[in-house]
């Protein structure tokens, strides 16, 4: 069976989506019967991209700046090479792991990872909400069937859309194997290299944006004692978002004095080195339709203290110590016991590393192969 899946999200540095993407597309090649298809966005490929495009943020950046109506004057080109590829390939089925699929005419199942469009809008760039807004209804109406990765995402594109129970499946994501614990020996040169310790940070990782809830991070950190604030530096990874300036002021005091550090984005390598290196990573976020992070730190050997937002009770289970997001007293609390409790902190990251085996990458693209079976046959 012939996939066509749009990967052109891997030509950006990778974030959520873009992980999303090259496991699931990596997992369902073990499926002998399936013969994946990868448009990147201007060609068509069976490889997936070991890395982004150079420059793209830069690129793209400028582009938009230049011309005015940039997103729809690039998808009309995409849609142009997605179409001359269709009609080269002649593919049984079309994944999209997008709000905005192209035009295909056959079966098509789409990916709904959340509704970050629907529910904080001001986190999206104008142009792009404006076309997401524009397709995602139609793109909905016209899938076959929608994967979600999460109960909670399942339930809201039902109840958003209007779209019954049985075109919704839910495929939850996995944790790649470069997650995984790491001992002192094997993480003090790369953490020494970023001027860190191994168990002597916390550690933020996500897009730089409000409903991360990264201030409360920021508030409950400065509320410990001083010493621990010089001993275990909080440190922030991830793209800067579109409204990062609401983070300034306290994000200056803190990085003068050297107890946050910015790390911006750092490679998936990186990545996995400074979560199986932190004492404990810290996910306040408002809103989540699956939280990799917290999946991947469970799996590093990592206790994770995250809110009960959305998804993220789905991934944590018991494993997580939960906060109140808007509550930065108790959110330092949690901090200071995961620090200073060594009992307590073995016992969540033992709980972590359990809950973290319910998850697989192999399983999503075996409930995602069966999808596809099922739509084509039906």
């Amino acid at each position: 069976m012939r996939i066509a899946f749009n990967a052109g999200i891997l030509r950006a540095p990778r974030t959520g989506i873009g992980q999303y993407v090259a496991e699931l597309a990596n997992a369902l090649r073990a499926d002998s019967e399936l013969c994946l298809e990868l448009f990147d966005g201007w060609g068509w490929q069976q490889q997936l991209p070991s890395s982004a495009m150079p420059g793209y943020s830069r690129l793209s950046s400028l582009v938009k700046r230049v011309l005015p109506d940039a997103y729809t004057l690039r998808r009309r080109l995409q849609q142009k090479r997605f179409n001359e590829g269709v009609r080269r390939l002649n593919p049984a089925l079309y994944h999209d792991p997008s709000l905005w699929p192209f035009e295909f005419d056959g079966p098509m199942v789409m990916t709904m990872h959340d509704l970050t469009h629907v529910h904080f809008p001001e986190t999206q760039p104008k142009d792009r909400l404006v076309e997401i807004e524009r397709h995602a209804a139609h793109s909905v109406e016209r899938a076959q069937r929608i994967l979600v990765d999460s109960d909670f995402i399942g339930a809201e594109v039902c109840r958003f859309y209007g779209v019954a129970a049985d075109r919704v499946t839910v495929a939850p994501l996995g944790c790649a194997a470069r997650f995984h614990p790491r001992s002192v020996e094997q993480l003090t040169a790369p953490l020494q290299a970023l001027g860190l310790y191994p168990g002597e940070y916390l550690l933020c990782v996500g897009t730089v944006e409000p409903r991360k809830n990264l201030q409360l991070a920021l508030r409950a950190f400065e509320q410990l004692p001083a010493a621990v604030r010089s001993r275990y530096p909080l440190v922030i990874v991830g793209m800067p978002g579109w409204r990062t300036e609401q983070l300034a002021a306290p994000l200056q005091r803190a990085i003068v004095s050297g107890q946050v550090r910015l790390l911006g984005y750092q490679s998936d390598l990186a990545v996995a080195e400074l979560l199986a290196g932190a004492r404990l990573l810290v996910f306040p976020s408002l809103y989540e339709g699956f939280g990799l992070p917290v999946l991947e730190a469970m799996a590093s050997g990592t206790p994770v203290l995250l809110t009960r937002s959305s998804a993220l009770p789905e991934v944590a289970g018991e494993a997580g110590t939960y906060i109140d997001a808007q509550n930065e007293q108790v959110c330092a609390a949690a901090m200071l016991r995961l620090i200073d409790d060594q009992a307590y902190w073995q016992q969540q990251r033992d709980a972590g590393l359990l809950r973290a085996q319910a998850f697989s990458w192999q399983r999503c693209a075996q409930i995602t192969a069966r999808v596809y079976r099922q739509v084509v046959e039906s």
